[in-house]
């Protein structure tokens, strides 16, 4: 080699250290002097220029294109006359000529293309001209892994907290580091960076970086992430991966009991306790209870979780509990402060006299009494209706009637813990005869069907129910002092002559309730005849109290009121349509109502003597029968339901 190649090797050497370390792999680049650089990204076409921008207006008609490829040249294209020709080659079927043939084309540009190339024209003569071609590529989205294992706060090697891939990125991108949004550094026995790279057959770049760090407690929540920063032509871009935490085991410095729910506990409530640490992972635990007869602590049995279920809690379960920790890892046993757990409750009521009865115009005390840890407060209660009686423990009835016989409801609460409270029912029983609502009831019924007849009576004591036909009957007891019978009969022809009786009885007498059968025909069988009536079923209940001097309540009898009164209003609106017509006629001037030279109405020849009003209408034959016309005339048998009325006299 002689002394000008190594002059001009040497300067190529020293520009090319100033350019970052790119390329093929295994490939030495051929020094140039001062090269053109013209950059591009891959996929994309480059263009090579032939000398400076001034001689861009020149005719190229020789020129020859090298590849500098290990300090040779590699002929790749050359143009001759105005026409380019491509060398056989890598490049062969990518080289295009452009323009006066003073630049070239390359197409589908790839990370290998990242080359020299030297120019030499002959026409014009011009210096030889070197090109450096740098490609660029983004790398994809940065992708990061956690370590899922965690990282032990006291070991004393560094733990690998996460690692931060970015595929297909050309030249290698930059990789930095982040904890809560700040950048890491290098640090000894702190922090330290591994970084890694695959060359990729497409020459594309796939870079890999692990961060190993020191941990402390409070990095438990501390979010870690890698930017990727690189560079294409049109400038300098990063790209940052997702936020990620590494679980960090540290041991415990205390330990404490914790009760769910918080607030005011009550008996039937479900309570949890368990036990918790400041330390990552939770040690084991035992829950202790001091017993409060001995005082002596025992260990209570906890599920799969270590958690001490009380389901429902009871009074007995209050008291002091306490928690204890052993960390397999350092062998040290914790224990928590006791802390007491209160079940508030509110025990079983009793009600004196608990069977509480009087004869009318007696009077009657109720008293009602509990215990509890708080204070209580007690109400009196009308069970069926839910009235205020009043408050406090004791309830006086005075100068009682039948009517205060039933059920009664006291309620124990106590206002300082929501929701807790005990109710007791009682029932007052004022001595007196079975008492029924009527003493006579119509049912109107088909024959041959069977019906069901119910009858209800209430007293003190309690009655029984009997009746007078020979069929099933069930009786049952909604509440101490009342009874319900129902008897499942078919209605015969004896049945409905006789009817059905049903009697109620106890120890201060008897009350009976006649129940009068009446037989439907086909003008009672109407929608609102069976609603009024009832059809088909029948109950004798005393909701409205009456003893045995009660009245009659009647039903009305099944009349046809409903045609009468459709008659009369279909009556009404014929005579205002007729008024209407004759009023008409007469203001026209056409009836004479004693008015001399006024015509005769006019009428087609074949009804010259009649006037006929037509009504529209759709009520029914047996119905529309009223408004035939005093001659009797008869519709034709095609008359959709028109209706005349004759008004010739």
């Amino acid at each position: 080699m002689g002394l000008p190649r190594l002059v001009c090797a040497f300067f190529l050497a020293a520009c090319c250290c100033c350019r970052r370390v790119t390329g093929v792999p295994g490939e030495d680049k051929q020094p140039t002097p001062t090269p053109d650089v013209v950059e591009v990204e891959v996929g994309h076409t480059a263009y090579l220029k032939c000398g400076p921008p001034q001689h861009s207006s020149v005719n190229f008609s020789h020129v020859d294109w090298f590849l500098i490829h290990k300090e040779r040249q590699i002929p790749i294209f050359r143009v001759r006359q105005g026409r380019g020709q491509n060398e056989p080659g890598e490049y062969e079927h990518r080289l295009s000529l452009e323009g006066p043939g003073d630049a070239l084309s390359l197409s589908q540009v790839t990370p290998h293309d990242e080359r020299v190339f030297l120019c030499k024209s002959k026409r014009p003569r011009l210096q030889d001209h070197y090109i450096e071609l740098q490609v660029y590529k983004a790398p994809e989205e940065p992708t990061i892994q956690a370590n899922a294992v965690g990282i032990h706060v006291d070991r004393q090697e560094l733990g690998e907290v996460a690692t931060c891939v970015g595929r297909n990125g050309y030249p290698i991108p930059q990789v930095i580091w982040y904890k809560n949004g700040r950048p890491l550094q290098e640090e000894e026995n702190r922090v330290q960076i591994q970084s890694s790279q695959i060359v990729e057959s497409s020459g594309l770049y796939t870079l890999q970086s692990v961060l190993k760090a020191q941990l402390v407690k409070e990095d438990k929540d501390a979010q870690f992430y890698c930017e990727l920063n690189y560079r294409l032509p049109s400038g300098n871009h990063m790209k940052e991966s997702k936020e990620v935490t590494v679980p960090v085991f540290y041991p415990a410095e205390k330990v404490w009991v914790e009760v769910e729910p918080e607030g005011l506990l009550k008996e039937g409530d479900h309570v949890k306790i368990r036990c918790l640490t400041d330390g990552n992972p939770q040690p084991d635990f035992t829950i202790n209870k001091q017993n409060p007869n001995t005082g002596e602590i025992e260990e209570e049995t906890t599920d799969e979780n270590g958690i001490l279920v009380l389901e429902p809690a009871q009074r007995q379960h209050s008291g002091l509990y306490q928690c204890q920790s052993l960390d397999l890892e350092t062998m040290i046993t914790l224990s928590s402060d006791s802390q007491e757990l209160l079940v508030n409750y509110v025990s079983d009521i009793r009600v004196n006299p608990a069977a509480p009865e009087a004869q009318e115009g007696d009077s009657l005390t109720l008293t009602c009494e509990a215990e509890s840890n708080q204070d209580l407060e007690f109400e009196w209660l009308r069970d069926k209706t839910g009235q205020l009686l009043g408050k406090g423990p004791d309830l006086q009835l005075n100068n009682v009637k039948r009517e205060a016989g039933g059920q009664y409801l006291c309620m124990a609460s106590v206002p300082s813990v929501p929701g807790l409270n005990r109710t007791q029912l009682v029932s007052v029983g004022i001595f007196g005869s079975p008492w029924m609502a009527l003493k006579e009831k119509k049912v109107w019924v088909q024959e041959n069907a069977v019906l069901n007849l119910s009858c209800e009576a209430s007293g003190h004591p309690r009655p029984t129910i009997s009746w007078n036909v020979n069929a099933s009957a069930t009786e049952w007891n909604p509440d101490p002092q009342t009874a319900v019978s129902t008897l499942n009969v078919l209605v015969t022809p004896e049945l409905l002559e006789t009817g059905a009786e049903c009697t109620a009885s106890n120890s201060e007498g008897s009350n009976t309730t006649t129940i009068i059968l009446k037989l439907v025909t086909l003008t009672t069988l109407t929608p609102d005849f069976r609603q009024t009536t009832g059809l088909g079923t029948s109950t004798v209940s005393p909701h409205t109290r009456a003893n045995s001097t009660s009245t009659e309540k009647k039903l009305p009898q099944p009349e046809s009121k409903g045609v009468v009164i459709v008659a009369v209003i279909v009556c009404i609106l014929v005579l205002a349509v007729l008024g209407a017509t004759l009023y008409f006629f007469y203001k026209k001037g056409k009836l004479p109502c004693g008015r001399s030279g006024k015509q005769e109405i006019t009428l087609p020849p074949t009804r010259k003597s009649e006037f006929v009003v037509e009504v529209k209408s759709d009520k029914l034959p047996e119905e529309m029968a009223l408004l035939q016309g005093s001659t009797g005339d008869k519709r034709a048998p095609g008359d959709q339901g028109e209706k005349y009325i004759d008004l010739r006299h």
